[in-house]
């Protein structure tokens, strides 16, 4: 299988390199109107075709490299390092992106996938698709020269002849990703990464081509949603792993690896708004245009952040060279960028200006600059330590309370701009319209306010002011304003059709939705943010304990008394654990049992926690076994008590589904007109004698 995977990377280069230069060279033709032996049309479609043949052979790649973890092939390098015979099998298949080499043959494959999709769908617009399917076949001869010459996954031992001894086992895989998460949560991140490569490709070939008019957006929009869709998903399929898996209690903490998947969600989440201001206004082209080619480069940041080991984190591989791979490749992209726009930049003029600092269009405008403000911020705190160290000699590192110094009022800016948007009119705003829209959420805004102050939700804690208190009541307050503003646009609109119709609301509603899918799906999405920050906000309020306890001892936390009703040790042939089991009452009253978990991994001898967490929608009790204190040879347990959790994870939910139904084509015009019972006409007398 390691020939078999060997020489499939290096047919899908070459096929690469033919769709690279033959569709550049068809393009060319088409452009200057050229005549020659084969027209530029034939040599088009054979480069379409080589791409298509690239994904079949990328494919072969993939699947030699799978089969090769399951049968156990310890004379490859790659599978050695990370499996073992006594792996599962669900993890024997992540194995394949758990190293650089296999990771980087994922990004190949869903690369080709991606181009294998786009070059079947190009009678959409063939010019279009063409210039979109050479670009995008410039990326894989870079990802696939890698994978031939730099990072190959199909390398074998050294000093391993066909036919010799291999190692009896492998290293295991690390034991971070022995989790059911880990199995998808990286095909789902690199999902996202990888998909935003199409829109780029889609943008640097309308630039290119001078496309007219704004249907490259219309094609590429599906393409940038269902990637930022799966963007969405990883990052927060990461947040819920590392809450579970790494035993600290929380879910973010600001690590580099996970800034650098957070800075093309911001930047493609700015480019999905302010497009709307380039269908609708003929605005911000320039803006979209860059919005789109920062989102790519980034996505290249971040993986040459985690590929090249240059940076500290527990989801980094260690260092190698690959790295000036990247850095030349982000280099020529960025100067090929550059050059496209100064050549074609007055194919990008604007056809409409702002005509007021109080409405719609301003509000999307504020929305993207504080999007690429908080994109910024984090970008300079993840570089910081590579800049130091090359300024000063000394990697200074900049940790969390950093990032919530500056990140939390931006990201407060922005749920005020959720709720603003949908209340603004495009063009301008009377005052008139501003009371009217805006009277309710700011009644509601300071109802909560009181609300939580009432309940104890205040910015004082043990009597001293609490940065994080007054940011959460913060929090809620606009939570609830927003919330209403965009319940308020469902609503009046709902109640117009139901007028109309004698549809009841919740009937009017779904019509609402469907004849303007985008807009309301839209909505949803943001109701979800919202539910995501109320989520956050929660963690203001977190508690915690830590004891050694003995048989029968307890432990109080909040609400819940936990006492330790035991011991008890497990073995398997992938890992030995220690278990300890604690009785949890409320109330006086016994109500579940919780098993808080300590492993060491028999490859590896890497020891693993695996966190006991019951969720209730007011809260999460979370509880790790660290150990042993070795003075007492007692366990030690740690307790947490964190509020509103599950709402991080039912506002992802929520996320997910308003982007499907934003997928969902609105009805026509005909399908979607009212239909009012018609009244009956009255039957007027017959003129005598009738035709």
């Amino acid at each position: 299988m390691a020939a078999l995977g060997s020489l499939s990377l290096l047919i899908a280069l070459a096929l690469a390199v033919y769709n690279l230069l033959a569709g550049a060279v068809a393009l060319r033709m088409l452009a200057v109107g050229r005549k020659a032996p084969v027209s530029p049309e034939r040599l088009a479609d054979t480069a379409r075709r080589a791409g298509i043949a690239g994904f079949v052979a990328v494919t072969a790649a993939a699947f030699a490299l799978i089969w090769s973890v399951y049968a156990n092939d310890f004379s490859i390098a790659y599978i050695t390092e990370h499996s073992n015979r006594a792996l599962p099998g669900p993890y024997k298949f992540s194995a394949m992106w758990s190293g650089q080499e296999g990771s980087l043959l994922l990004w190949a494959w869903l690369l080709g996938t991606y181009g294998f999709v786009l070059r079947l769908t190009h009678k959409t617009d063939v010019r279009l698709y063409a210039y979109a399917g050479t670009i995008l076949a410039a990326v894989q001869v870079f990802f696939l020269s890698i994978l031939n010459f730099a990072a190959p996954p199909f390398a074998l031992l050294p000093g391993y002849v066909p036919g010799g001894p291999v190692p009896a086992d492998g290293n295991g895989l690390n034991p971070l990703l022995q989790y059911p998460e880990m199995v998808i949560h990286p095909p789902m991140l690199y999902l996202g990464y990888v998909g935003f490569c199409v829109p780029f490709c889609f943008a640097l070939g309308a630039l290119m081509m001078r496309y007219p008019g704004e249907k490259w957006i219309r094609i590429t929009r599906v393409w940038t949603m269902v990637t930022w869709m799966f963007l969405t998903c990883g990052i927060f399929l990461g947040m819920h792993w590392a809450y579970a898996v790494l035993g600290w209690g929380g879910y973010w903490g600001w690590d580099p690896v996970e800034n650098a998947s957070f800075m093309p969600w911001l930047t493609g989440t700015a480019f999905l708004h302010s497009v709307m201001m380039q269908e609708k206004k003929g605005m911000m082209k320039s803006w979209n245009v860059w919005l789109i080619f920062a989102t790519f480069l980034l996505t290249m940041l971040g993986t040459l952040l985690t590929r090249a080991g240059l940076v500290s984190s527990v989801h980094a591989f260690a260092q190698s060279s690959i790295g000036t791979w990247f850095v030349t490749f982000m280099l020529i992209t960025l100067a090929v960028c550059i050059f496209t726009y100064v050549l074609q930049r007055s194919h990008l003029k604007s056809e409409h200006r702002l005509e007021s600092l109080v409405c719609r269009e301003s509000s999307f405008l504020f929305n993207n600059l504080v999007l690429l403000v908080a994109c910024f911020v984090i970008l300079w705190g993840t570089l910081f330590p590579i800049l130091s160290e090359y300024v000063v000699g000394n990697k200074v590192t900049v940790g969390a309370p950093w990032y919530n110094t500056v990140a939390v009022p931006i990201g407060l800016f922005l749920l005020f701009l959720t709720g603003v948007g949908p209340l603004l009119p495009w063009r301008a705003t009377s005052i008139r319209a501003i009371r009217r829209n805006f009277v309710l959420p700011v009644l509601v805004l300071w109802a909560t306010v009181i609300v939580c102050l009432a309940v104890g939700v205040t910015p004082w804690k043990n009597g001293s002011f609490s940065e994080g208190h007054f940011y959460a009541l913060v929090a809620f307050a606009l939570s609830a304003a927003v919330t209403t503003a965009i319940l308020g646009e469902f609503f009046g609109g709902a109640r117009v059709i139901s007028h109309q119709t004698g549809r009841n609301l919740l009937s009017a509603t779904y019509l609402l939705t469907r004849r303007n899918t985008r807009r309301y799906g839209g909505y949803l999405i943001h109701i979800g943010v919202v539910v995501i920050v109320i989520g956050l906000a929660g963690s203001a309020f977190n508690k915690n304990q830590e004891q050694e306890m003995a048989l029968h001892d307890k432990l109080v936390i909040g609400p819940y008394t936990l006492e330790c009703t035991g011991f008890t040790q497990d073995s398997n042939p992938n890992y030995d654990s220690e278990f300890a089991v604690l009785d949890v009452s409320k109330g006086g009253k016994s109500v579940f049992q919780m098993t808080p978990e300590k492993r060491v991994y028999a490859a590896s001898q890497q020891p693993q926690t695996m966190v006991a967490i019951h969720s209730v929608p007011g809260w999460d009790l979370y509880v790790v076994y660290e150990g042993t204190n070795p003075a007492t040879n007692q366990p030690i347990i740690k307790a947490f008590l964190n509020p509103l959790v599950g709402w991080i994870w039912a506002g992802v939910a929520l996320i997910v589904f308003g982007t499907v139904v934003a997928l969902v084509p609105s009805l026509s015009p005909a399908t979607a007109s009212l239909r009012v019972p018609a009244r009956t006409a009255p039957v007027e007398p017959a003129l005598g004698g009738g035709m």
